[in-house]
């Protein structure tokens, strides 16, 4: 097992193994669909707070609690969903979290002032939150070996159709001459949709065999499984329903839950222990440094653009973003997912926080950079790439590839939390210090975040291409245990 790719215990062997087919792709679509919505609902604030503005006369600290609050939101969602499902499991909390956005969603079409919408909108960041911590957990835990990557990357991927969904559905209404008092609502309520469509399918969801084997103890149901997304019936002992085979503590099902579930110190001493602490401040450390950029632009875009072209319209701005998102942002995630098993995680994610830091660093030190619209916008939309294909796409792989079982939606959803903490205040103090330092001042500080990211990926984080997910997670094996499983396969 040293060079990582044989499976930890036989009943996986056909799961690690298998080339993907329809019920991937299907685990994909029910995942992907509510980052589609996460990517709309996050990012069509932006545009809305412009219109609201001299509807309900948002200050800028109200402009900027509203284009922030949802993220701050998304961090308690995410530590949530992340402990309960290792503590109840990825089947009794997938679609939940999306069912809350789209409760969230409807109830910000209908806000009455800026205190009712600033509520509304803490809803959607919590179901958000839910959604990042759930849905990689499970995508990785049904994954190949070869693929898995590719698979998780599709998920986030999703996130690209989303970015550019929200400018493309704003520039219709604008365009058409739909009233402002009108639009945003239409905008906001819109991001009901696509959530609302895979919540039957999030809630008839098998629960993972990763999930029932090591923590349940059940091979039978994990061998069903199995069956179920590979079409190979897996090999299980005669005691079908026998004790699971890896992870820290094997043991029946009360004692799994109990132990390695149950007990918060437990969680605590899994995480900080070696190595786990280590990729656990790579992980969550990353996140945050990626989404300080990436939502403090993203967000205040409209903003940014118009200090570029303060003679442009809305609209004008509106489809410059989309073109951004278009030309650049979206080729990127996809680049990213097709070379993500090939390349590796590691590779793409500090080449992308150097070339993100690259070009911001020339938008501060030129002398048009922050000015002169042929010289900001190329290297703009050279940093949206690299940010796509790079830490935006990573940041999101690595945490549901590198912790155990038993505490990988732990990890996932503090790495998430601590993203969205980044993405918080990014979206929060951006637009201030727009006003205080201007474009190539707050590029010069995205530059150093970018910075800070590179050596924190070298530092920090394994590379988890091509391996089990046992192997990439480090997962805790018996030597006895390890003999039993070749001994059935």
């Amino acid at each position: 097992m040293s060079d990582g790719t044989a499976p930890v215990n036989a009943l996986y062997r056909p799961l690690d193994e298998a080339e993907i087919g329809r019920k991937h792709w299907l685990t994909v679509f029910t995942a992907g669909m509510g980052f589609f919505t996460d990517a709309y609902d996050l990012f069509i604030i932006g545009t809305v707070t412009v219109l609201l503005t001299p509807i309900y006369h948002l200050s800028t600290n109200q402009i900027s609690l509203l284009n922030s609050i949802s993220l701050l939101a998304s961090v308690a969602g995410a530590l949530t969903f992340g402990k309960l499902m290792d503590r109840w499991g990825r089947k009794r909390m997938y679609g939940v979290e999306v069912a809350i956005l789209v409760v969230g969603a409807i109830l910000c079409a209908f806000a009455w002032n800026f205190t009712s919408l600033f509520i509304f909108r803490l809803i959607v960041g919590y179901g958000v939150g839910g959604d990042y911590a759930t849905s990689a957990v499970i995508t990785s835990e049904y994954a190949n070996r070869k693929s898995r990557g590719r698979l998780v990357g599709s998920v986030f991927a999703m996130q690209g159709l989303g970015l550019l969904a929200g400018p493309a559905i704003a520039s219709i209404f604008l365009s058409a001459g739909v009233p402002d008092t009108i639009a945003w609502r239409l905008m906001l309520g819109l991001g009901a949709i696509p959530a609302a469509s895979v919540i039957y399918l999030r809630r008839k969801i098998r629960e993972t065999p990763r999930y029932t084997l090591s923590i349940q103890g059940d091979e039978a149901a994990t061998a069903t499984t199995i069956a179920w997304v590979t079409g190979q019936q897996p090999a299980v002992r005669a005691n079908g329903a026998g004790r699971a085979m890896v992870g820290a503590t094997p043991s029946g099902p009360s004692n799994a839950n109990g132990n390695a579930n149950g007990n918060g110190n437990g969680l605590r001493a899994k995480l900080t222990s070696k190595p786990f602490l280590l990729r656990l401040i790579g992980t969550a450390g990353s996140w945050f440094l990626l989404d300080v950029a990436f939502y403090g632009n993203s967000v205040s875009s409209p903003l940014i653009l118009k200090l570029l072209q303060p003679t442009g319209t809305l609209l004008d701005h509106t489809l410059i973003s989309l073109a951004i998102f278009a030309v650049a942002a979206f080729p990127g995630y996809w680049l990213a997912v097709f070379l993500m098993d090939r390349i590796g995680r590691k590779r793409i994610q500090w080449q992308g926080f150097a070339v993100m830091a690259a070009a911001f660093a020339l938008i501060w030190l030129l002398p048009d950079g922050a000015t002169a619209v042929g010289v900001f916008l190329p290297l703009f939309a050279i940093s949206y790439f690299f940010t796509e294909f790079g830490p935006n796409m990573t940041t999101f792989v690595y945490p549901s590839e590198v912790f155990p079982t038993s505490v990988r939606g732990t990890g996932d959803g503090i790495s998430a939390a601590a993203g969205k903490t980044g993405a918080f205040l990014g979206a929060l103090l951006v637009p201030h210090l727009l006003t205080s330092v201007g474009i190539s001042g707050v590029m010069g500080i995205m530059a150093a975040v970018s910075v800070v990211g590179v050596g924190l990926t070298l530092v920090a984080l394994p590379e988890p291409k091509g391996q089990t997910l046992e192997s990439a997670a480090a997962e805790e094996v018996k030597p006895e245990l390890v003999a039993a499983a070749s001994s059935i396969g």
